[in-house]
């Protein structure tokens, strides 16, 4: 078929790969315009971008699809169907009508649980027992279109956020492939969202990275997990950042009556809400990732340390 893909990040890699791999016929490749990145503050391509152009294949990168003239652009490609993973823009109804068989999108959640930016991390941070990946036929609301083909994949207290992401990403390249085969084919139904059970995955921010000791022990360790890689979770003391890279609720810890937020072990661990969090791996700024043993040899959290914020 002859496909426009529209997709930015990472997560969208693996899908214009796999459709490129099963033979396909890409006309044209949408990704967000480049932005300054890195030292020098100069203007870089994202990933679908990059890989867009290693593959020399036509790449547009308009500042709005609502812009009149990109929906001419659009429509003038005639596409049979558009693609569009984490694309980052919202799509009219001109763009979403313009293709033969549609738009479809591949989105990181089981739906119509997290729709929006982050529902990976949400996922995981919630303590959702399962996630998975869902191929929906586009319409103009959020995430709320008819769902043609949905994978899943189970959650233990190992996941994280990178990891869900990788799995996620390839799972999803395989079912987006699978779908449009179907499609072409003409065998496959698009089935409706039900009304219940519907959440929404809010986008991630750099202020809820830091851990919060009011909250419980459980949610505090699953954000961690969530969170890694990025934005990454974090508390500080005596004025330094230190970054919290893995973290268990420990259920067998005596309940203490000290503030949320007090080292009251060597481990180290901290009193929460409700709960102990024990730190396992820690990074203080421009050093490297330890162990928390190796970690507090060289840098003490005293028994009786509070690190709680205001």
């Amino acid at each position: 078929m002859r496909i426009v893909f529209m997709g930015s990040p990472d997560f969208a890699v693996s899908t214009l790969n796999a459709i490129l791999e099963a033979g396909h016929d890409v006309i044209c490749v949408y990704a967000q315009p480049p932005r300054p990145a890195g030292r020098g503050h100069k203007q870089q391509p994202c990933p679908i971008h990059r890989t867009a152009l290693e593959f020399e294949l036509e790449v547009r990168t308009p500042v709005s699809m609502k812009d009149p003239a990109a929906i001419d652009a659009f429509t003038e490609l005639e596409a049979d169907i558009a693609v569009v993973v984490a694309f980052g823009q919202i799509l009219p109804q001109a763009v979403l009508d313009t293709p033969r068989l549609g738009c479809i999108n591949v989105h990181a959640s089981l739906l119509p649980r997290w729709r929006g930016a982050a529902p990976i991390q949400r996922a995981i941070q919630w303590g959702d027992g399962e996630s998975g990946v869902s191929i929906m036929q586009m319409d103009a609301g959020l995430d709320t279109g008819p769902v043609l083909m949905r994978r899943v994949m189970m959650l233990d207290e190992q996941t994280t956020g990178g990891g869900l992401h990788d799995d996620l990403a390839t799972r999803g390249a395989e079912a987006c492939v699978e779908t449009l085969n179907a499609l072409e084919n003409g065998s496959l139904d698009a089935v409706p969202q039900p009304e219940e059970g519907v959440t929404y995955a809010d986008k991630l921010n750099t202020r809820e990275a830091r851990l919060d000791w009011m909250d419980s022990a459980e949610m505090l360790a699953r954000t961690v997990r969530a969170f890694d890689p990025w934005p990454g979770t974090w508390f500080e003391h005596d004025g330094e950042r230190i970054k919290v890279l893995a973290a268990h609720a420990d259920a067998k810890s005596e309940i203490s009556a000290a503030k949320p937020g007090t080292v009251i072990d060597s481990r180290p661990a901290i009193v929460c809400g409700s709960g102990v969090l024990v730190l396992d791996r820690l990074q203080r700024a421009g050093k490297k990732a330890q162990d928390a043993e190796t970690f507090t040899r060289g840098y003490a959290l005293k028994v009786g340390t509070c690190v709680a914020f205001e």
